[in-house]
């Protein structure tokens, strides 16, 4: 019997990459479709990514470089992965940012969205949930489920694959590990008068790996014809900024600099997770604490100082 089959859209990407391996674990044939506009092809007949991951599962891996603006492409790489095209299940991936600045904590999927969203990021992801959400009224054969993920850490535990962040890094746990690296001198603290714990911003922080699990979580319940289905993807956990540097700390051996300057435009005080729900529904939850998280993370830093270059 042939496995079902999986197009991972961004698959050669962080989430996407360890999304392929827990797929892969668990009987799909997953298809990566990625155009490598946020990642780094790599040298080989396969770009490096691809290759490590066929190391890790063992599996051969079919891999398309197309845009998904390039609808001729697309529709090629739909041609040789399913019979007549009519696939009417899509998971998102989305983000808690598209609850803006919360308010109560911790956020659960009862929520607002869309109001008092901080950056554009936040909000594209809220126009294409709506877009869904709209799809998924007016044609009833479509199963959708929107994935709100909070702040993934960490990486494979082989250390052979993880973030890798073009230029200077977006976010927090990429740019501590690059400090404590020796890549970069230190790491700027946004804030340090926000009403937390210690001033500084506080966040829920989940493992890639766990993130990805929720993913696999996810396909069953399309294959309930769930309908349209909303589920954050959190650890139900927080920390502060000055948390992760000192577990970053502990698991690198190593002493992290860092600079305290004023608040980031954007930024939100506190942002952590319910993530009661997908327990309930998808019998899923994270369980990767963040000794974890930070030790994986630094075993991909340390073992790959420049990423896939």
């Amino acid at each position: 019997m042939a496995k079902p089959v999986v197009l991972v859209i961004g698959g050669a990407g962080y989430i996407g990459s360890h999304v392929i391996v827990e797929v892969v674990a668990k009987g799909y044939h997953p298809v990566v479709i990625d155009n490598f506009s946020n990642s780094v092809k790599g040298s080989g007949p396969k770009p490096q990514v691809i290759q490590r991951l066929e190391t890790i599962t063992g599996s051969q891996i079919d891999f398309y470089e197309v845009d998904m603006a390039d609808k001729a492409g697309l529709q090629s790489v739909f041609d040789k992965v399913m019979k007549h095209n009519k696939c009417y299940n899509i998971i998102f991936s989305s983000s808690a940012t598209v609850y803006g600045n919360p308010d109560y904590l911790p956020i659960d999927e009862k929520h607002s969205v869309g109001q008092g969203i901080t950056n554009p990021y936040g909000r594209t992801k809220y126009f294409i949930e709506e877009i869904l959400k709209d799809l998924s009224k007016a044609e009833k054969e479509w199963n959708v489920v929107l994935l709100r993920y909070f702040n993934p850490v960490g990486s494979h535990e082989s250390g052979m694959i993880g973030e890798n962040p073009q230029g200077v890094p977006n976010n927090l746990m990429p740019f501590v590990a690059q400090v404590a690296v020796g890549k970069r001198p230190c790491v700027k603290v946004f804030g340090t008068d926000y009403d937390t714990p210690d001033g500084t911003g506080v966040r829920d922080y989940i493992h890639v790996v766990d993130l990805a699990t929720g993913h696999v979580a996810a396909l069953k319940k399309l294959k309930e014809g769930c309908g349209l289905k909303v589920y954050n993807l959190s650890s139900g956990n927080f920390y502060s900024v000055l948390d992760m540097i000192k577990a970053m700390e502990k698991a690198s051996g190593n002493k992290i600099a860092y600079e305290e300057t004023e608040r980031r435009e954007g930024d939100v005080p506190a942002m952590y997770g319910n993530p009661a729900l997908a327990e309930k529904e998808l019998e899923w939850k994270a369980t990767r604490d963040l000794d974890k998280m930070c030790e994986d993370l630094w075993r991909w830093q340390s073992q790959n100082p420049n990423g896939y270059e």
